[in-house]
């Protein structure tokens, strides 16, 4: 009998427990990472999307956004005090439209960008009032595993103080919290979200103490104020040593005729493992068109900015991977989404599905026929399809590269290994149908047109390739590639160049790059050490000071 009464009361004090703690479901912070609703770290991969301004283009866009490899999207939501104010109804269908895609759904309220400074813009009280009004807060409640909280975009201009930044924002938090909110926060940085004056970045700490569940992720927005790779590596290196979790919440190629240092961004986030999401889908308007990912909200017109974004090495192709909670795999979603992606989307030399060879032009006599091997894809190793000629395959749970498109790629990249058999008239050919390259693929590292290359003679067991991936008039950014052609591990490694004409470079990342002309690079920490077939790359940005962009010739040992 008494073990029986102690039984009881141990079970009414794990009742009491489980009644008082709070309802807590979702996404979570851990330190610097996000864990999604299953635990498993994930990287925000994403595009925003002007959903306030553009209603009527939600479901399309999103299932473009989709198609596109994006596993998150930014959806913009107005209160009413600037823009039409977005309802329940309408909320609620944005969020069905995120999961029927499998995006995780980041809301903003827009109203509140540039308070202070911003005439029209309101307070982010009014946003935390938005979000706790009864039928917002009805149709995110019950959603925490598939909606993060951005509480306000830019919520302060350029005049606002560090102290009225953190003061505005505990209060906010606090007030979501107390409110029964339990979802993921984020919050935006100061200064039109650009943080130059490392409010966000110095008070972080404060803000994430107020969060009583400690769920509040920080975004900053690179524009031009982040317009070197420097400036972009410490910043977010502030926040990887302070332990906080951040994402590039906006970002683009260029800002107000402005140059953004978006190679670095990518590349950073990359290796750090920080989220990005580019702005945006379209309809930026006259102002602002270098800002548009698609032209005129085409899926099949990518801007020079979109290309880079989904298409380049770091980009969204070849990096995102889906939420777990999503059932399915990123290749399934691709597959669904298919028809939202029209062929001139991705650069030709991915998928160039005219090099396929028809059934009517085959040979009469027998012919041979490679076979097996590995496609070497700008230093990622694929197998080769056998169901799927050209583009990208998905085959044995695995994605697979069509022999012609890896046979079309550029030394010392391509086909590696296989085998040659001969094939009697009739024999059936592979598959010439192209299919979506699933969310993972890789892809050319920056749009044909402003791409341009130099190679240096492989002499040794190393190879270099040097790339110009930008430029803009007086300056560009480009990277060199190291590859290891042995069948050894190399331990160790630097490339030599030098510039015949007035260019010079200004910065540099991911190697320690020393001299005046001639330059020597050797690697870093998480580099310096290439697998056999691997591909190792390090990136710069320079003045041509008044010459012309060059592409030196480059020494590696």
């Amino acid at each position: 009998m008494k073990n029986l009464t102690v039984l009881k009361k141990t079970a009414l004090a794990l009742v009491a427990s489980a009644m008082i703690a709070p309802a807590f479901a979702g996404w979570t912070v851990n330190g610097t990472q996000v864990l999604d609703p299953n635990g498993n770290k994930f990287v925000f991969r994403g595009i925003n999307h002007a959903h306030t301004w553009w209603p009527e283009r939600l479901n399309q866009s999103l299932r473009d956004i989709a198609a596109t490899g994006a596993n998150s999207v930014r959806v913009v939501l107005s209160n009413g005090t600037q823009w039409t104010r977005n309802n329940g109804a309408d909320v609620t269908n944005v969020i069905n439209q995120c999961k029927a895609n499998k995006l995780v759904c980041i809301l903003e309220v827009h109203d509140s960008t540039g308070f202070g400074e911003n005439a029209g813009s309101t307070h982010i009280s009014r946003a935390t009032e938005y979000w706790l009004s009864s039928d917002i807060k009805a149709a995110i409640t019950g959603q925490e595993d598939y909606v993060i909280v951005n509480i306000a975009n830019e919520p302060f201009g350029n005049g606002t103080s560090a102290a009225t930044y953190t003061a505005d924002h505990i209060t906010a938090v606090r007030a979501l919290r107390n409110g029964g909110l339990t979802h993921m926060l984020m919050v935006d940085a100061a200064n039109w979200g650009q943080d130059w004056s490392n409010s966000m970045r110095d008070n972080a700490p404060s803000i994430l103490a107020a969060d009583t569940l400690k769920n509040t992720i920080f975004s900053v927005h690179m524009y031009e104020v982040y317009n070197n790779a420097n400036i972009v590596q410490s910043y977010l290196n502030s926040f990887q040593t302070r332990g906080l979790a951040i994402v590039v919440g906006e970002f683009g190629a260029e800002h107000g005729g402005s140059n953004v240092a978006e190679e670095a961004i990518l590349q950073y986030a990359q290796d750090m493992g920080i989220g990005y999401l580019g702005w945006s889908w379209s309809g930026n308007g006259s102002c602002c068109l270098q800002l548009d990912i698609v032209n005129n909200w085409n899926a099949g017109s990518l801007s020079s900015w979109g290309n880079y974004l989904i298409n380049s090495t770091n980009g969204i192709k070849a990096t995102s991977k889906l939420a777990t909670n999503f059932s399915g795999t990123a290749s399934s979603r691709a597959s669904s989404v298919a028809s939202s992606i029209r062929s001139s989307a991705a650069p030709s030399s991915v998928a160039p599905s005219s090099v396929a060879p028809s059934s009517s032009s085959r040979s009469s006599t027998p012919s041979s026929v490679a076979t097996g091997g590995t496609c070497n894809w700008y230093g990622n190793r694929y197998p080769i399809c056998v169901t799927t000629a050209s583009g990208w395959g998905w085959e044995n749970q695995q994605s697979c590269a069509g022999r012609t498109s890896c046979a079309a790629l550029p030394a010392p990249f391509g086909i590696e290994g296989g085998a040659t058999s001969s094939i009697s008239p009739g024999t059936p050919a592979s598959s010439s149908r192209s299919s979506v390259a699933p969310s993972s693929t890789p892809a050319s590292s920056t749009p044909a047109s402003s791409r341009a290359t130099s190679s240096a003679p492989n002499t040794t067991a190393l190879s270099c390739r040097y790339v110009v991936t930008n430029s803009w008039g007086s300056g560009f950014t480009g990277a060199i590639r190291v590859t290891n052609n042995s069948t050894n591990t190399r331990s160790g490694w630097t490339a030599s160049w030098q510039y015949a004409g007035s260019n010079r470079i200004t910065s540099s990342w991911n190697a320690t790059v020393s001299g005046g002309n001639p330059y020597t690079a050797t690697g870093v920490s998480w580099n310096s050490t290439i697998q056999p077939g691997q591909t190792v790359e390090f990136g710069f940005q320079a003045n041509t000071n008044g010459g012309s962009v060059e592409t030196p010739a480059v020494t590696c040992r």
